[in-house]
């Protein structure tokens, strides 16, 4: 090769680091240059030569991108364009011998495939980087229908499989985007997608599952994967993914319960870069494959069980639609502002409710639009009303028909939306509100109203009564009425006495024609004494006849009396059950227990407890422990039964009285127990042998409150460990709801909390989970005594879970993670006010002295190398007395414990404290000093190497809110950078001007180093 041939290829590599330069005259240039070579292997030797010096810098230095951007598309522009549609139509022979040529790549890209691959296990890992880069490049710069040989194929593939398990997270970042175009999602088993979704699945950087987010296929087995980020533990995989599934996925491949899925949480995501995304993004993509049919996307939804899904979504989508669209996208309603009654179906109604409260929460500028979408209250109020006792009510046989059970189900679907619109309405008017009102009341009144609606109709009828009182003097009506509705007494009638009545009536009205014959006969006798007699005798016949033909008359007609006939079935107990539930939950806390309300609970709620059907008795319980609430002797009366209720009956109901017993607790303390043991003994005598007899009773009292304390935490404890989970999630919220209000103290069921958080037995159990993780970081931050009794459980915790057998689920616990959260949450700055003096002593310094103490006992015991371990990573204040008497105990470890490993922790931990005693010392020493600035210069020289020292075997303290100590994973998440990522968070440009300056500082210069090579050679 001729030396201005060599010049030409250098100058190309120094040119081609400019980024102002024009990289396609560069390629033309030197692709010219090779054409014209006859033998173009001494120019592949030095064009690799110098694309060393770009591959051995890790750094991504804008030249270096520069020359790997050159080197591609210059590789890359020997390949032959794509097909055009006119070339389709050639003879086949010439594409016969195209497909041969095309067999055989360039020599120039194979060579340099070649040359790449050998490299691709370089030691260092710059060059792995580089290649990996590279290859990615050359990939992405072919065109799209681009061919290479199958050998070379296989070749990168293998290469970039072996690469995407670098240990370096850029390296593999690259690896994984250059296998983008080798993947073959249509293959059962293709290795490509198969390395992606492991990556997804375990690698620890966040950024390399973002870029297998990035460029993997989407097909059956990979849209899983995909789902499965969306509750990533990082903000920008997650965010990505909802990206990926935005622009890559049609709305008609996921299930009912994956789009349910994701909304669900893409909307209540804790980032609102998520959340964004969601609503910009998803939301749109899905709507306009739907033609921008709200309905259609309701019937996706299935609206039925997942309504509050539905209504998130349809406000998200209303935030980012102009106001006159959503009134022209209006649901179908007619000149009276209602939708039609055959039209109602549950999307409409739905999509109608949620419109109406987006425009109610607008305001003072919403009551316009809502006129337009709404009706008045009167004339809705007879609308709801048609509707709701059109709902049919099935009997126990056409309940078995699923079809007949669907549609009632629909129709109360529909009605309860309907329903919740009521909030909506205007009801300042009077009249409207006295509409409204009373047809909620004739609706709870009517028999066939569903008893699912029941709750929700007498919410919004208490909405509209704001006194107490009177609230309870209204639904006290309505129960009586439901209970004790007016019936009409209906008398059988007797057919023997109408009949005997019948002969007399005959009777006398013969005697009455006899005698009126024998009055004519007398008359015409001029008999007038006896006419007379006979005249008062057919008088008191004729009475007679008129007594019986009334008597006949009242017997044949049946009794309209009105009477209160009173109805114990389970449907109406249970309806009236939970009218009086509702009318409790919506009073206030202070309003006392009248009589009104003591009558129900005499007369509906008590009985109701020992009711056979279950949803009777549930719903007693819940009323029952709602009332114990707002009164403390009913609290005391009805502890004991809660108690047992919550021990014996069924799941649900032990659930409902424990969660009353727990309330109780909260509102009361447990000074509610020795009171209530109190009043069932007898009054105290006056006599003073009465008095002397009385220390012993009060004794007994004492010890009679402390045994129902007692039994109520064994009672907690064993729910613990039930293998019902609903009951075991609720005891130890019950229990961490009573431990952070300060109504217990207690080491040990702070740790059997604990445990049962890791107990892989709880794995599923999301709601257990979440709370007692909540829990922790809240009660151990909320203060000083808190993290004392924390410090308490550590040891009984550690003891446990060393002690458990093999067959327990405990012992797949990871016991260092179990301590390093015991030991994050003693933090002394972990606290919300963490003491301002240093000296005094915290928490860490006693389980210091409480681990060494236990090393002591047996200096070979398994777990002496975990206390080792974790001595180190204490926070000790900086007590002179504490810290002899842990420098004193770990000398005497030194000289007992064997194990190297946990010699070299302790003998670590003694030149620590040794160190900060110096610094101690030196900062006494430095206080009794005359003022003099070069000395208090030295002395600060000295102080921070002292510090240094001391900090060696002291971990940073951890101010995040998990408190967990950060992982290897968190550190390599910092090293990649991402590219060809999208990013997640848009950065400020800065100026021009700023950004030219800031490169010219930092760029690296490749001439100098190979102007350096070309002066040694």
């Amino acid at each position: 090769m001729t030396a201005d041939n060599e010049i030409e290829i250098k100058e190309a590599f120094q040119r081609a680091q400019r980024g102002h330069n024009n990289k396609a005259k560069l390629v033309a240039s030197l692709s010219s240059r090779y054409n014209k070579l006859d033998d173009k292997t001494l120019f592949h030797e030095e064009f690799v030569h110098y694309l060393k010096y770009a591959m051995i810098v890790y750094k991504r230095e804008p030249t270096v991108e520069n020359v790997m951007e050159f080197v591609a598309r210059f590789a890359t522009s020997f390949q032959s364009p794509p097909k055009n549609e006119d070339d389709e139509e050639r003879p086949e022979a010439e594409e016969e011998k195209e497909e041969d040529d095309d067999d055989d790549d360039h020599p120039f890209l194979s060579f340099l495939f070649n040359f790449l691959l050998e490299s691709h296990k370089a030691s260092s890992h710059a060059v792995r980087f580089r290649v990996c880069q590279l290859i990615n490049k050359l990939l992405g710069s072919m065109a799209e229908n681009a061919q290479i040989d199958d050998d070379l194929f296989d070749r990168i593939h293998q290469a970039m499989l072996v690469r995407v398990t670098d240990k370096f997270p850029n390296v593999r970042i690259q690896a994984a985007l250059a296998m983008t175009r080798l993947q073959q999602p249509k293959e059962p088993d293709c290795p490509t997608i198969n390395a992606y979704m492991l990556i997804l699945e375990n690698d620890s950087n966040a950024e390399v599952r973002r870029a297998v987010l990035s460029c993997i296929a989407m097909s059956p087995r990979t849209l899983p994967k995909v789902l499965k980020r969306t509750r990533d533990i990082k903000e920008n995989v997650r965010k990505l993914a909802y990206q990926v599934l935005a622009d890559k996925v049609h709305i008609k491949a996921l299930t009912i319960a994956q789009r349910v899925v994701l909304l669900q949480q893409g909307l209540h995501d804790a980032s609102e870069a998520v959340r964004d995304v969601v609503c910009s993004r998803l939301l749109p993509a899905w709507m306009l494959r739907l033609d921008g049919n709200f309905t259609e996307l309701l019937h996706r939804l299935d609206v039925e069980n997942c309504a509050e899904t539905a209504l998130d979504t349809l406000q998200a989508i209303f935030r980012g639609t102009p106001t006159e669209e959503l009134l022209q996208n209006r649901a179908q309603l007619d000149n009276r502002k209602l939708v039609p009654v055959d039209s109602l179906s549950c999307e409409n109604v739905l999509y109608w409710r949620a419109l109406c409260e987006f425009i109610k929460a607008k305001g003072d500028e919403g009551d316009e639009m809502l006129e337009q979408v709404l009706p008045d209250a009167a004339t809705y109020a007879d609308y709801l009303y048609g509707y709701l006792k059109a709902v049919p009510l099935l009997s126990e046989e056409q309940r078995a028909d699923f079809n007949q059970l669907e549609l009632v189900m629909t129709k109360e679907f529909i009605s309860q939306q309907l329903i919740r619109l009521i909030g909506c309405l205007d009801t300042n008017e009077e009249g409207s509100r006295k509409r409204v009102f009373a047809v909620l009341q004739e609706m709870l009144a009517l028999p066939q109203t569903p008893s699912s609606l029941v709750s929700l109709l007498m919410e919004k009828l208490l909405t509209l009564v704001p006194d107490d009182h009177k609230r309870i003097q209204t639904v006290a009506e309505i129960i009586s009425d439901v209970r004790e509705p007016i019936m009409e007494a209906i008398q059988p009638v007797d057919q023997n006495m109408t009949r005997r009545q019948q002969v007399q009536l005959a009777e006398v009205k013969v005697r009455i024609l006899e005698a009126k014959q024998t009055l004519d006969d007398c008359i015409a006798a001029q008999d007038f004494s006896r006419a007379a007699e006979l005249k008062d005798s057919i008088t008191e016949l004729e009475n007679h006849r008129n007594q019986t033909l009334q008597e006949i008359a009242e017997g044949s007609q049946s009794a309209d009396k009105e009477i209160r006939a009173e109805k114990s079935d389970p449907e109406t107990l249970l309806r009236c059950l939970i009218m009086c539930a509702e009318l409790l939950k919506q009073m206030s806390i202070k309003t006392r227990i009248g009589p009104t309300i003591s009558a129900l609970i005499s007369s509906l709620v008590l009985p109701s407890i020992s009711n056979a059907h279950p949803a009777v008795r549930n719903m007693a319980v819940v009323c029952l422990g709602t009332c114990t609430l707002h009164s403390k002797e009913l609290a005391k009366t009805h502890m004991v039964l809660l108690l047992q209720i919550a021990q014996l009956d069924e799941v649900k109901i032990r659930i409902s009285a424990l969660r009353a017993v727990i309330d109780l607790l909260l509102l009361f303390g447990f000074q509610l127990l020795s009171e209530s043991a109190a009043t069932q003994t007898a009054p105290p005598s006056q006599s003073p042998d009465g008095q002397e007899e009385d220390a012993p009773a009060a004794e007994e009292k004492g010890d009679s409150a402390e045994d129902t304390s007692q039994s109520i935490l064994v009672m907690l404890s064993e729910l613990l460990d039930s293998e019902v989970s609903d009951l075991r999630t609720e005891a130890a919220e019950g229990l961490a709801k009573l431990m952070y209000t300060g109504r217990i103290s207690s080491a040990k069921m702070l740790s059997r909390l604990v445990l049962l958080w890791y107990n892989p037995v709880t794995e599923d159990d999301t709601r257990l989970r979440h709370c007692l993780g909540v829990f922790f970081q809240l009660y151990a931050r909320e203060s000083r005594v808190h993290q004392e009794v924390v410090e308490e459980s550590f040891l009984p915790t550690v003891r446990t879970m060393m002690n458990a057998p093999a067959t327990s689920p405990l012992a797949e616990v990871d016991i260092n993670n179990v301590v390093e959260l015991l030991v994050e949450l003693t933090r002394p700055s972990a606290l919300i006010k963490p003491s301002a003096n240093t000296e005094e002593v915290c928490v860490h310094d006693y389980l210091a002295v409480r681990m060494c103490g236990e090393m002591l006992k047996d200096p070979s015991a398994p777990e002496v190398r975990l206390y080792a371990k974790t001595l180190s990573n204490l926070e000790l204040s900086r007590g002179e007395t504490v810290r002899k008497d842990l420098q004193t105990l770990l000398q005497q470890l030194v000289q007992v414990v064997k194990d190297r490993v946990c010699l070299r922790a302790l003998e670590k931990m003694v030149h620590q404290l040794a160190d900060a005693r110096e610094q101690a010392e030196l900062l006494s020493g430095s206080a009794l000093q005359p003022l003099d600035v070069n000395a208090d210069e030295a002395a600060t020289d000295d102080l921070c190497k002292s510090a240094k020292r001391a900090k060696r075997g002291q971990r940073k303290v951890s101010t995040a809110k998990s408190g967990r100590k950060p992982s290897r994973r968190a550190e390599s998440s910092e090293e990649s950078d991402g590219e060809n990522v999208p990013e997640s968070v848009p950065a400020v440009r800065p100026s021009r001007r700023a950004k030219t300056a800031a490169l010219e500082k930092t760029k690296l210069d490749l001439n100098a180093l190979i102007n350096q090579e070309a002066n040694v050679s």
